[in-house]
């Protein structure tokens, strides 16, 4: 704990929220970086009032204050994931490379007769083929950021932008026009595209996003990675776009027929080929067949680049994954869509570790704006720790002498050491003083001592 203290500031986790600075008003600004040092703080259940309880702040001002931040303070949730996307780009990203963006949804439980946006979801985690299980919540569709940080040999996930899913029959009861996620994904991928023109994106994303809402008509400077179903239709790419001698109407688009990529995988005269890549941690030896065709019902007349993949384990014996790019080679898209599991990841601590789902919001503005503020929280922590040295970074490690395998640090670390500095003296004082700072003084108001405290 000593070392700690004397490598590491207490003032530098309150000043990395301060990167949402610009989207937020001075008060607001306050009331971000107390909240969030007090989610960092908080262990177990969480919520706001405990984490003004953490930091030292309940008593000094009205909790209420800290509520009103969420459901009626002037801030946009996509103005803070631009704030926290041009932080990324401008700490992490390669300017030479493409910019790897990964969408996926999650389903965030809940339960309650007034949450907004409330309704039965798919369970994917507890579903099988089978059984199909449904679980009262809120869907958010998510699109992060993979990026390589200097702690850990695995790609990270950092959220950047979040939109809530409501069902068909919330939509109706509502009065709110129904959007589907690919929709909603298509919606914050078109939105980051415009943040950034320059910049050249891969979209990462599985089976449930890989169709025409996504891939049709999408930025010039937007390549989709996924996969497909083995039995999905397929045609070659027509040498010309020319009409044939004879034949009255338009150019013809496609071209003939192809084998589907289940019959082209059985299909002894196209033999397996083999290569060696780097997925999931470790190298694996890919056995993988390929072709360029169109998938017009869902890329129209683009070519792609699909992947049939022999799997040696599983009840699947075939995996099939593609590019719109099709002169990316097959290792490069087995290695690209490998990546997609790291928002995988980032669910997971965001639900186990960092209160995700402990949400206790109720009305609109407040459930909107509540898990979008935490993911970014989430994404600025994880650069906070990124930004400390190597020496710094093992003053906050744990001693664990039967533990000698671990190599890389995980978000629990992440989390561990944000609360070992967030502990120091002075950082409470810091916190109340913020506290004091982002207080409205309001005409004829008294101020209640029961609510304030010592001004100290």
């Amino acid at each position: 704990m000593s070392s700690i203290r004397a490598l590491i500031s207490p003032t530098r986790i309150p000043e990395a929220p301060k990167v949402l600075g610009p989207g937020l008003t001075k008060p607001g600004l306050c009331n971000a970086i107390i909240i969030a040092c007090g989610w960092f703080l908080t262990r177990g259940k969480h919520a706001v009032t405990q984490a003004l309880v953490e930091t030292g702040v309940s008593g000094r001002v009205h909790h209420e204050r800290f509520h009103r931040f969420f459901s009626r303070g002037a801030w946009s949730p996509d103005d803070l994931g631009k704030l926290v996307f041009a932080k990324i780009v401008e700490l992490l990203v390669d300017p030479d490379q493409p910019l790897e963006l990964i969408l996926d949804d999650t389903l965030s439980k809940h339960r309650g007769p007034k949450i907004f946006g409330l309704d039965a979801h798919l369970d994917a985690v507890r579903s099988t083929k089978t059984v199909r299980m449904f679980a009262f919540g809120h869907v958010w569709v998510v699109l992060a950021i993979s990026v390589e940080l200097p702690f850990s040999q695995r790609h990270w996930a950092l959220p950047i932008a979040f939109r809530l899913y409501q069902t068909v029959k919330g939509c109706e009861k509502r009065g709110v026009p129904y959007k589907k996620k690919t929709e909603l994904g298509r919606d914050m991928v078109d939105m980051v595209a415009r943040w950034a023109p320059d910049i050249r994106f891969r979209v990462l994303a599985d089976s449930a996003y890989a169709n025409a809402t996504l891939i049709k008509g999408r930025p010039s400077n937007v390549t989709f990675i996924g996969s497909m179903r083995t039995d999905s239709v397929l045609t070659a790419v027509p040498t010309k776009f020319v009409r044939e001698p004879g034949r009255p109407g338009r150019p013809r688009l496609r071209g003939e027929r192809l084998p589907k990529p289940f019959e082209l995988a059985e299909d002894d005269t196209h033999r397996w080929k083999k290569t060696r890549v780097f997925i999931y941690g470790k190298p694996t030896l890919v056995h993988f067949k390929e072709v360029v065709a169109q998938w017009y019902r869902v890329s129209g007349i683009e070519p792609l680049r699909v992947v049939i993949v022999r799997t040696d384990a599983g009840k699947i014996p075939y995996r099939v994954f593609f590019s719109t790019d099709p002169k990316m080679s097959t290792s490069r898209i087995l290695e690209a869509y490998s990546r997609r599991w790291a928002i995988e990841v980032c669910f997971r601590d965001l639900k186990q570790e960092f209160g995700f789902e402990d949400c206790q919001a109720r009305k609109q503005n407040a459930v909107e704006r509540t898990c979008p503020f935490l993911g970014y929280c989430y994404s600025l922590l994880v650069l906070w720790f990124a930004s400390l040295t190597e020496s710094e970074r093992r003053a906050a490690e744990v001693e664990r002498p039967w533990y000698r395998t671990k190599q890389n640090y995980s978000f629990a670390d992440v989390l561990r050491a944000a609360r070992l500095v967030l502990s120091q003296p002075g950082v409470s004082d810091l916190l109340c003083d913020l506290a004091d700072l982002g207080e409205i003084p309001k005409r004829g108001r008294r101020s209640s001592s029961r609510l304030r405290g010592p001004s100290g």
